[in-house]
């Protein structure tokens, strides 16, 4: 699949910045959507919703949004990265690290939105939403975004941070079946198990080639913007840190929620 690709020399100011502005609008407005699209028809599929209180009922709607992002930026993560040729280096060469399209540029844009929009309500809402590490998370996640769309440089690397948001969808759904009083259904086990095998993936062994691929690349890494390159530098072995601490919690919990099933077993 070869496609015309626009770089950051080439690029119309005036409309990348309208293209950037409407993609975290509609971000913002998606989750805005689908956060009321969740509290409308869960109560409809789901009879544990109505027993929720409001704090709760207000964190399963949040998680609706977080999860119909994590795909959505799954899926568009894995196009760009592998279907299309955008990041193709026999098509494109060197000139890989500066690769950028409106497509890309309108993804990162709607993933800024989704973060701006959750990051709002974490503060609003806090610590309901989550503690000071999902602050720190968000806001390296929108400073890097930041940083990779309005100069066109490195989203190679920002879509393969952004494919680590797989893992979402199962952290939402342990979350969901623990509201709804299933911790100890065999689905829980089994999206344990899926969460962990997703995150061992999609968080551990995909950072470790992110900083294989970044090593066997950096005559290209160095033609980033000062910035932008010690940032690149400085916010991969940050979030790596990050998912091996929660790597750690999950393999932990996992091996409890496996132990009481064996031992209900037992009895």
């Amino acid at each position: 699949m070869t496609t015309n690709y626009a770089f950051t020399g080439d690029d119309d100011d005036s409309s990348k910045q309208l293209i950037l502005l409407a993609s975290v609008c509609s971000g913002i407005l998606m989750c805005k959507l689908v956060y009321d699209l969740t509290g409308f028809i869960s109560p409809l599929l789901f009879s544990a919703y109505g027993k929720l209180d409001g704090k709760v009922r207000m964190e399963w709607n949040n998680r609706g949004f977080s999860t119909f992002h994590a795909v959505f930026v799954s899926v568009a993560s894995i196009y760009l990265l592998v279907i299309s040729d955008q990041f193709d280096e026999s098509v494109h060469g060197d000139s890989v690290i500066n690769s950028t399209t409106r497509l890309s540029e309108s993804v990162m844009g709607i993933s800024l939105g989704y973060f701006v929009a959750d990051l709002m309500m974490i503060f609003w809402h806090f610590p309901t939403l989550g503690g000071v590490e999902y602050v720190f998370h968000h806001c390296l996640s929108m400073f890097s975004i930041i940083l990779s769309v309005t100069s066109g440089q490195a989203q190679f690397y920002i879509f393969m941070v952004l494919l680590s948001e797989a893992t979402t969808p199962f952290v939402n759904l342990r979350w969901y079946l623990d509201a709804s009083g299933q911790k100890g259904s065999k689905a829980y086990t089994l999206n344990g198990i899926a969460l962990f095998l997703g995150w061992l993936v999609a968080r551990i062994l995909l950072f470790i080639y992110f900083f294989v691929h970044m090593y066997s690349h950096f005559h290209q890494v160095k033609q980033v913007f000062p910035l932008g390159f010690y940032s690149l530098l400085a916010v991969g072995p940050v979030l790596s840190t990050m998912n091996l601490l929660w790597f750690w919690k999950i393999t932990k919990g996992l091996i409890k929620t496996i132990s009481k099933a064996t031992g209900m077993k037992k009895q």
